[in-house]
């Protein structure tokens, strides 16, 4: 089997190391253009169901997965690319296809245009998303990894608080095209932030040649690691079960509850009560470990997501508890991604130093476009109540906590 050259661990980055503060808000931010790109578009969907989809409503929910399966097919290129020709120059790439999306996007005149503007807006996506958790691991590995990584989430849960609110604001101003502006403009800031201030973390004798030999001998050792494997199928379930959330969340406050108006506000106290997730982790990965922290995170979500599907399939919660309840269990989904995502995604990462670009690929690629297979049918199956979505959350929770228990250290 062709892999890629052994290298240290952790590397030195080409000039001087930023300070942390710096390092963490630059990593946050360069997550963040997913979360914006995704949570932005929530107070949208109304409008873009009425004006590109109004005999089919539920399908306006395909503007927020189609973004995210384009993601998850750029993760197949974007990690191998930057083993190859470097990080900064990948994310730089990948931003500029980023911006284009946006520009179509904001263009587009039906919802089959919409949705391919999304995927190529995904496609630019995946390069700061994923060539970011490479330039974190040239630099740390293991628990500080873990750590770093839940700082910047830390910062990174700002963005989906604020998000909706800022997404409403453009639509009350313009209209929902004027959010592609707003992804265009943030894409620029965070791209020429890197661009000036981060140094090179992947030295040119350390790259790998872009040889498809090479490629698939460094894929078939990530797949063929039994820890990594496993890593990566739970991080699908939990991706599923966010994305589900995500698709479903608007139509659940507007039909079942009424809230449309206020929906924006409700999920900024979900994004801000969910974030202190990533203290907490952050507080205790060190000294709990990885693992334990995953399994004992969705134990507890298996609890709520049982209890709130069940009185929510057969009818059985007082109308006065409706709400407040759904509010606690939608707050519990974000909360448990603040806990176990960083986690999980680290565990993958440990053992593929030599090759950390194409191990993020692998890992993030794969759950990504598989998450959206799952969270496709949990989104299009509402039906006017939580039910749905409860159950199938809670599906993945167990699923995901049975390979949990399986996993291997």
């Amino acid at each position: 089997m062709t892999t890629a050259p052994a290298s240290p661990a952790v590397r030195q980055p080409e000039g001087p190391r930023l300070s942390m503060p710096e390092f963490v808000a630059l990593v946050a931010m360069l997550f963040s253009t997913i979360a914006f790109s995704i949570d932005a578009m929530l107070p949208a969907l109304p409008q873009i169901a009425a004006e590109l989809s109004p005999d089919d409503p539920n399908r306006a929910q395909l503007v927020l997965t189609s973004f995210v399966f384009g993601l998850g097919i750029g993760t197949f290129l974007a990690g191998p690319l930057s083993d190859s020709f470097g990080r900064k120059p990948v994310i730089l790439f990948a931003a500029a296809l980023y911006c284009a999306g946006s520009a179509w996007a904001w263009w587009a005149q039906s919802l089959e245009g919409l949705l391919a503007a999304r995927m190529l807006q995904g496609l630019g996506g995946a390069g700061p998303r994923i060539v970011t958790i490479a330039i974190m691991r040239d630099m740390y590995s293991g628990r500080q990894m873990a750590r770093i990584m839940s700082f910047a989430m830390l910062v990174f849960t700002l963005v989906p608080a604020v998000a909706p609110l800022l997404g409403a604001g453009i639509i009350a101003v313009a209209d929902w095209r004027g959010i592609f502006l707003a992804f265009l403009a943030f894409s620029v800031v965070s791209t020429l932030w890197l661009g000036v201030r981060q140094p090179e973390t992947l030295p040119a004798p350390a790259r790998v040649p872009l040889r498809w030999p090479a490629l698939l001998g460094a894929a078939r050792e990530v797949i063929g690691h039994r820890v990594v494997r496993s890593a990566i199928m739970v991080q699908t379930l939990l991706y599923g079960a966010m994305f589900g959330t995500l698709s479903s969340i608007q139509q659940v406050f507007d039909v079942t509850f009424g809230r449309n108006d206020s929906f924006p506000l409700w999920f900024a106290l979900i994004a801000l009560v969910a974030g202190s997730a990533s203290v907490i982790n952050a507080a205790l990965v060190v000294r709990l470990g990885m693992r334990r922290m995953v399994r004992a995170t969705l134990g507890m979500q298996i609890v709520l997501s049982g209890v709130m599907a069940a009185l929510s399939l057969t009818g059985l919660w007082p109308e006065v508890l409706y709400f407040p309840a759904f509010l606690v269990w939608a707050t519990s989904i974000f909360f448990m991604a603040g806990l176990t995502i960083g986690n999980v995604n680290a565990i993958a990462m440990e053992p593929m130093g030599h090759i950390a670009g194409m191990a993020a690929s692998i890992t993030s690629s794969v759950a990504t476009v598989v998450a959206v297979a799952l969270a496709i049918p949990i989104g299009l199956a509402f039906d006017g109540t939580p039910g749905p979505l409860t159950a199938g959350v809670f599906v993945l929770a167990v699923l995901a906590r049975i390979l949990m228990l399986r996993l291997p250290g």
